[in-house]
């Protein structure tokens, strides 16, 4: 089963943490599957990825194109990986099951730590997440700064 890693977005929001999350991903050659619930949504952050975090290109691909399976990081609001990625990122209150953990390596979970609707959504995620077996880390942002805050299971 993979892990579960939370991110709790106070300082920086997700268009800033999301490409750096991604190119650390790319880095260590993993794909990754970008997870959202509103397609409006993902096409804000799809044009914000043409530029990663150190403005460099940041290669992606949204779904239902013609070489899903190519892209090393895919957006999508759906639940399969047509990609093949190892990651699984969740934003704006995406679904992460225990399902989900049975197929990747990782699975990121994103939420505003400023939004009290997003924080439940998170908590309800870890306790579903670890209530199943999964190790899973908490991790929150100080002084522009990410801290492991709290780890369970495993």
């Amino acid at each position: 089963m993979g892990e579960a890693w939370f991110y709790h977005l106070t300082d920086s929001p997700v268009e800033v943490t999301l490409p750096m999350l991604l190119e650390k991903s790319l880095e260590r050659g993993q794909r990754v599957v970008v997870r959202g619930r509103d397609k409006a949504r993902l096409d804000w952050l799809d044009e914000r990825l043409w530029l990663g975090a150190r403005d460099a290109f940041l290669p992606h691909g949204r779904d239902g194109g013609p070489h899903d399976a190519d892209q090393p990081v895919l957006l999508t609001c759906g639940r399969e990986r047509a990609n093949g990625a190892a990651f699984l990122m969740a934003v704006d209150g995406a679904e992460v099951g225990v399902e989900d953990l049975e197929q990747v390596e990782r699975a990121c979970v994103l939420f505003d730590g400023n939004d009290p609707e997003a924080v439940e959504v998170a908590r309800g995620q870890w306790r579903l997440l670890t209530g199943a077996g999964a190790r899973a880390f908490y991790w929150a942002e100080s002084g522009g700064r990410w801290q492991k805050k709290a780890e369970s299971g495993g």
